[in-house]
């Protein structure tokens, strides 16, 4: 079974992911996304926490990429687990996101 996502403001003002973000945590959590989406104009989200990515949580974070966009808002990934890097390569799509590339783990 997998974990169930979270998503949480930190005090810092960036947002958190945790969980695993796969087939089974992704639906329920997206359908709910009109109570965690954030409204500020630049958002940063660590995925530290994540412990599983899968081709639906690439996706899911392809929607969010494209919601924001919509919105006029900018999605800078942080500590992006490697296993998600690999997704976004394969399918090269990895240049719609921003990356702070400082903080990427697991290389």
């Amino acid at each position: 079974m997998s974990e169930q996502l979270a998503f949480e403001k930190r005090i810092n003002g960036d947002y958190c992911l945790s969980g695993e973000l796969d087939r089974d945590t992704v639906p329920p959590f997206w359908s709910r996304r009109a109570e965690w989406l954030p409204s500020d104009s630049h958002v940063v989200l660590d995925l530290s926490l994540v412990k599983r990515v899968d081709s639906a949580g690439m996706a899911m974070l392809l929607h969010l990429q494209q919601q924001l966009n919509v919105n006029q808002q900018t999605l800078i990934l942080s500590n992006t687990p490697s296993q998600l890097k690999v997704l976004l390569q394969l399918s090269n799509v990895e240049s719609l996101f921003t990356d702070d590339t400082s903080s990427v783990r697991g290389e």
